[in-house]
C-alpha cells in the first residue's frame, strides 16, 4: 500500500498529542487565523469550501473540504491546519482522536479513494478497494466496518484491506448495518414507491417492515441506534424545493410514526398517504434535508434552502412523538455533527458563505466559530 505523506504534519501531531493530554489546542500548537488556514490553492474548485464535519466529543473535532483538513480541541474556538493538498474529502470517519478513515477524491470528477490514518491525520495510507467505488463508510472499531455504494453493502474485518459483499434486496438504494448481523435496506419499487427491509442474520434473509407509496422515487436515508430506526423517503424536486417524508420506529420496525410529510409546489406530494406530525422539515418552506443524527435520545435533522438562503435543524426528543423545526440562520447548504442532544456543530458547505457554527442549546441558537475568506 502506498503511504501518502500529508503536509502540516506537525500540526496534526500536536492535535493528537494535545487532545489526548486534555490540553486546549491553542496551547498545544497555537491558533492561526482563517487567512492562514485557507491560503494556497484549493483542490477541484476555484475557492475553498467545507464538505464534512465530525466531532468526537464536546471539544475535539475536524472539518474538511476541497484540499484541506483542519482540527480543533477547544470546541471550535481555535483551529489548526492538519492537511493541505489535492485530496477532496467527502466523508470523515474517526473512531478515536488518532485513528480514522476518510473518503476523498483526487479529481473533481473522480471516484472516492479510501484512506486511513493512525496518527490523527498527519499521514494517511491509501487502501485499494478492488474497484469498489465507496460512497459511505462506517467503522465499528479498528478492524470491523461497513462500506456502501449506491446499491450495495460491503463489510470488512481487517480495517478496510479487503471487502466482502453482503446480500441486500434487489433495487436497494440505501443500506445501513449497525453490526455484522443487524441491518436495514431502503428499496425502490418501480410503479409503487419504497419498502424498508430488515435483516437479523447479516443479509441472508430480509423482512419487509414498511411500505411507502410514492409517485417519485429518488432515494433517501436510514439511521439506526439500538431499536430506534429513522427513514427518509424522497419525493420529487423542482424549483429548488424538495418533497420528502420522515418515518420513525422505536421498536425495530414493528410500528411506525410518520414524523414529517413535506409536500412542495416544485416537488409534488410527499411519499406516503398519511399525514405527518409536521408538514414541513427544517429550513422550510421547501427546504432540503441534509444528514440526520441520532444521539443522546434525540433525532436531529439538518436542513437547507438555497432559494431561501437559510440553514438550520429540526429535532425530536421523544422518538418521533413530537417534532420541532428550530429557527434557521442565513446560509445555503449544511451538514451537522452533534455529540449530545444540546451540543453540536454545523458547517455551511456552500461556496457562497463557507462557515462553521456551534450550538449549546440543541440548535435553537448558533454561534459562528470560523469562516473561510471568500476572496480565495
Amino acid at each position: 500500500m502506498r503511504i501518502i505523506q500529508l503536509r502540516s504534519g506537525l500540526a496534526a501531531a500536536a492535535l493528537a498529542i494535545g487532545i489526548t493530554a486534555a490540553v486546549p489546542f491553542a496551547q498545544a500548537a497555537g491558533s492561526v487565523g482563517s487567512t492562514e488556514l485557507f491560503n494556497g490553492t484549493p483542490a477541484g474548485d476555484s475557492s475553498y469550501h467545507f464538505s464534512e464535519i465530525q466531532f468526537l466529543n464536546g471539544t475535539t473535532g475536524r472539518a474538511a473540504g476541497n484540499g484541506f483538513l483542519i482540527g480543533t480541541s477547544d470546541a471550535g474556538s481555535s483551529w489548526q491546519s492538519i492537511y493541505k493538498g489535492t485530496w477532496q474529502f467527502t466523508q470523515l470517519d474517526f473512531i478515536s482522536n488518532t485513528t480514522g478513515w476518510a473518503l476523498a477524491k483526487s479529481a473533481a470528477g473522480g471516484t472516492n479513494a479510501l484512506i486511513q490514518t493512525t496518527n490523527g491525520g498527519s499521514t494517511f495510507t491509501k487502501i485499494p478497494t478492488g474497484g469498489i467505488a465507496l460512497e459511505r463508510i462506517r467503522f465499528l472499531d479498528v478492524k470491523n466496518g461497513f462500506g456502501y455504494t449506491r446499491a450495495f453493502a460491503y463489510k470488512t474485518t481487517n480495517g478496510g484491506k479487503t471487502w466482502t459483499k453482503m446480500s441486500t434486496p434487489p433495487n436497494t438504494r440505501y443500506a445501513e448495518f449497525s453490526n455484522m448481523k443487524q441491518g436495514w435496506a431502503l428499496v425502490v419499487v418501480p410503479g409503487f414507491g419504497y419498502t424498508l427491509s430488515r435483516t437479523t442474520d447479516g443479509g441472508s434473509s430480509w423482512t419487509t417492515k414498511l411500505s411507502v407509496r410514492s409517485g417519485e422515487i429518488s432515494g433517501g436515508e436510514l439511521n439506526v441506534s439500538g431499536s430506534e430506526v429513522w427513514a427518509r423517503f424522497n419525493g420529487g424536486v423542482g424549483m429548488s424545493q424538495q418533497s420528502y417524508s420522515l418515518y420513525a420506529s422505536a421498536d425495530n420496525g414493528s410500528s411506525w410514526r410518520k414524523v414529517i410529510s413535506q409536500a412542495t409546489a416544485g416537488g409534488g406530494p410527499a411519499p406516503g398517504a398519511a399525514a405527518g406530525i409536521a408538514k414541513e422539515g427544517p429550513a422550510s418552506p421547501g427546504g432540503h434535508a441534509s444528514n440526520l443524527e441520532l444521539v443522546d435520545g434525540a433525532a436531529i435533522l439538518g436542513g437547507f434552502s438555497p432559494a431561501g438562503e437559510q440553514i438550520g435543524v429540526g429535532r425530536s426528543l421523544d422518538q418521533g412523538k413530537t417534532w420541532a423545526n428550530l429557527k434557521p440562520i442565513k446560509g445555503f447548504e449544511n451538514v451537522i455533527s452533534f455529540t449530545t442532544k444540546n451540543h453540536g456543530w454545523m458547517a455551511d458547505t456552500s461556496v457562497s458563505s463557507p462557515s462553521i457554527y456551534s450550538t449549546g442549546d440543541g440548535g435553537k441558537t448558533w454561534t459562528k466559530k470560523l469562516s473561510i475568506p471568500t476572496d480565495h
